[in-house]
């Protein structure tokens, strides 16, 4: 089976308070949702219609198995979503605080199981044959994960679009001044990168949106895209097309999945062929709707929900 899109890394339950505005010491109920960036990448790409598969590790309990099978209600093939004995599936707290403070605290302790993806359980062959392959930076934080993302990137050898989400979470890196080099290597392999301000200056050094796509071209993608909140997304390719595109007016309930939303949405104009402009408005519209939703997998829009943001200029 040929799939439109593998993604590679991190999963979990994500527990959302259901009161917005609270503290988290305050919250008395939550609503429980497949969470991770490459899962909901994955999901949001499968929502656009493209056939999509995670390789991933959950913990062998009841959350890791309400993983999986919450993959395959979205139409996401789970079969390289293995269970880790010993290790639990990671849990993830937010609190919602609109428009724009949205806390995390992670709970991925002694050891996350997508951080044991080891390379000698890779299926290669799909992961070369797939027509957009996506891999994120946290799957670079330790081993035997690290290997993993790096064994993945180089056997794509150009087979196709395949993205680095730079991903950056200084939560999860034992020794955060690795992170560069480590971001050096794989966008070597990588065609496209794709980073928030903080990511991209992370990953090159520069803040400056302009130079640091062009920091992440030198790195060796094709493709580089900065996502710049408010201001809306940038994308410059090594052909020396741009775009920049601003963001669609929305009232934020919660941002946090606004970002795989654009991810998928990416990926669905990558394998679309779209001229780059079409395909950051596009990502663009799918990323407000999410952000004006409280959940983020089961908030990712359909195409038709796309094509009427789009048409309105808002999202309502």
């Amino acid at each position: 089976m040929v799939y439109d899109l593998i993604t590679m890394g991190r999963i979990g339950v994500d527990l959302y308070p259901l009161q917005t505005g609270v503290p988290l010491a305050q919250v008395t109920s939550f609503g429980k949702f497949l969470g991770g960036s490459p899962a909901n990448v994955a999901v949001a790409a499968a929502r656009l219609g493209r056939r999509t598969a995670v390789i991933t590790r959950t913990g062998d309990d009841p959350f890791g198995a309400y993983l999986r099978q919450a993959l395959r209600g979205f139409g996401v093939d789970d079969r390289w979503a293995a269970p880790v004995p010993g290790l639990p599936t990671p849990l993830t707290f937010c609190e919602v605080f609109p428009p724009d403070d949205f806390p995390l605290h992670f709970y991925r302790h002694p050891k996350a199981p997508d951080l044991e993806i080891g390379a000698h359980e890779l299926d290669l062959d799909a992961v070369r044959g797939a027509r957009v392959f996506w891999v994120t930076g946290t799957g670079l934080c330790e081993e035997p994960s690290r290997t993993a993302t790096l064994t993945a990137l180089a056997h794509r050898g150009g087979a196709g679009p395949t993205v680095l989400d730079l991903d950056w979470r200084p939560v999860f890196w034992p020794d955060p001044e690795a992170a560069r080099p480590l971001y050096a290597r794989a966008l070597r392999h990588a065609t496209v990168a794709v980073g928030n301000l903080d990511e991209v200056e992370v990953a090159t050094g520069v803040r400056e949106p302009h130079a640091a796509a062009r920091a992440l071209l030198d790195a060796g993608v094709e493709l580089a895209v900065v996502k710049q909140g408010p201001r809306g997304a940038l994308a410059v390719a090594r052909d020396g097309t741009s775009a920049e595109v601003p963001p669609l007016p929305v009232t934020v309930l919660n941002g946090l999945g606004a970002g795989d939303a654009f991810g998928g949405s990416l990926c669905h104009g990558l394998l679309a062929g779209w001229e780059l402009e079409r395909t950051v408005r596009h990502a663009n519209a799918a990323g407000a709707i999410v952000a004006s939703r409280l959940e983020c997998s089961s908030a990712m829009p359909t195409p038709d929900e796309v094509a009427a943001a789009l048409a309105a200029g808002a999202v309502r």
